[in-house]
């Protein structure tokens, strides 16, 4: 029996374990947030990136990429790999995943998908919800192991681009991480 993994972050660019299958579409009832610190990744515990993870949003849906998994030697490589890059993430939610707008019935039942919870006791990496300018700030200023943090949110920018979904939150979060990029770099120059 397949395994499935649902991507909606950085495992739609880095999927980083092998795969028999890719299928874009999205899952019912999520948006993806900027709401998940990430000190690990793309910050660090002093001052944490930002990194999407997925609230509850009736009516709404998430756009990402599925993978099948097959081989039960790539399913427990995978399953490695996740339980490592994911695990600042304190959820496992197995959900259904859709590739046609117009279906009543998903593609794929049981497609498993890592969520960062708002709960502190067991998320402490959990920053929540901040004005679009105060995240765009952080995400200038963050960089950990993995490299800065806005290079994270214009690489999801750009494949969902590529996949041609539109999500507004990583767009304008991403207008507003340019802007300051522009003003700073603009400072730096007439101080020349």
């Amino acid at each position: 029996m397949a395994m499935w993994v649902f991507g909606y972050g950085s495992l739609i660019w880095k999927t980083g374990f092998p795969f028999d299958d890719r299928l874009p579409g999205f899952i019912k009832n999520y948006r993806r947030v900027f709401h998940q610190g990430s000190t690990d990744h793309r910050g660090t515990p002093e001052f944490p990136g930002r990194t999407v993870t997925l609230e509850p949003a009736p009516g709404e849906i998430c756009w990402g990429v599925a993978y099948k998994i097959t081989k039960e030697e790539d399913k427990n490589d995978a399953l490695l790999h996740l339980e490592v890059r994911e695990k600042q993430y304190d959820q496992k939610e197995y959900l259904d995943f859709f590739t046609d707008i117009n279906d009543s019935e998903p593609a794929v039942s049981g497609v498993m998908v890592y969520i960062a919870s708002p709960d502190k006791k067991s998320n402490n990496n959990y920053l929540g919800p901040a004005p679009l300018e105060d995240s765009a700030k952080q995400i200038v200023k963050a960089e950990g192991p993995s490299g800065p943090n806005r290079d994270y949110l214009f690489n999801l920018e750009d494949a969902l681009v590529q996949l041609g979904f539109k999500d507004k939150h990583v767009t304008d979060l991403a207008t507003h991480v340019r802007l300051i990029l522009s003003e700073t770099q603009d400072a730096a120059t007439k101080d020349i």
